[in-house]
């Protein structure tokens, strides 16, 4: 089996490295090196890729924002020097991590990982990634002297406020003192998506998108400039994947 792979990293030298490393597996098909995760995007929606390779500190758009975005089934290696983002990326169900700068012995060491990942039946690759979604259906968070147990499935929308957060359900709002770093670091990262830099929206609780705002519940939510095109591609993607608010 030949896993074709692209890379996307705003380093050149990054790219030229894996480029390079990639060349000397023999299933490994390079394809494309993107200095720009926009036409990365592009390029995975047109074209049949089986693993990326993805920086995080990028400038346009980070990889955690791309793989939030991504809706396709790719393995996905990530590539940074920052070591703090593995608990992240593992929560975004990344196959590896790649700290830089890596040595070709650590790359072939992950790529075989992806490749023998790649080989179980996709079917049962789909019912262990379900099972470890359902697993999780509540949180605890601590609320001034109380420790709050909050139902997953009815958070509406996040919104930051100073160096707090306000988790809004159908019912009510809890206030906690957390980061959105941290917050996400806990919520199931497929269920919920950064439109602004101080709210979180629940993608099945949207009941529609005008004028550059997300409606739930009769409140309207800005989306602003930073996050605005990695939103908008994810929306495409599950859009196209039968995906209805």
């Amino acid at each position: 089996m030949i896993l074709r792979c692209i890379a996307v990293d705003d380093e050149p030298l990054a790219l030229e490295k894996i480029a390079d490393y990639a060349g000397k597996v023999p299933f490994l098909s390079f394809e494309a090196k993107f200095g720009n995760p926009l036409d990365a995007m592009n390029y995975i929606n047109n074209h049949a890729i089986d693993l990326i390779f993805l920086d995080i500190q990028m400038d346009q758009l980070n990889g955690i924002q791309f793989l939030e975005a991504l809706k396709t089934k790719q393995s996905i290696i990530l590539t940074t020097a920052f070591d703090h983002y593995a608990l992240k990326g593992y929560e975004l169900d990344v196959s590896d991590y790649l700290l830089k700068p890596f040595s070709f012995e650590r790359f072939v060491k992950s790529v075989n990982k992806v490749y023998n990942q790649r080989n179980i039946p996709f079917e049962l690759q789909q019912k262990l990634t379900e099972r470890k979604e359902e697993e999780k259906k509540f949180i605890f968070l601590k609320s001034g002297i109380k420790i709050e147990k909050i139902d997953i499935n009815e958070i509406t929308y996040i919104e930051g406020m100073k160096e707090y957060l306000g988790i809004h359900t159908q019912q009510s709002r809890t206030m906690i003192l957390m980061s959105f770093h941290k917050l996400e670091e806990i919520l199931p990262p497929k269920r919920f998506v950064r439109i602004h830099k101080s709210f979180s929206v629940a993608l099945s609780k949207i009941q529609c998108i005008k004028n550059n705002h997300v409606c739930i519940n009769d409140v309207q939510l800005p989306i602003g400039n930073t996050f605005r095109n990695a939103f908008y591609s994810m929306i495409e993607c599950w859009k196209s994947d039968g995906g209805k608010f």
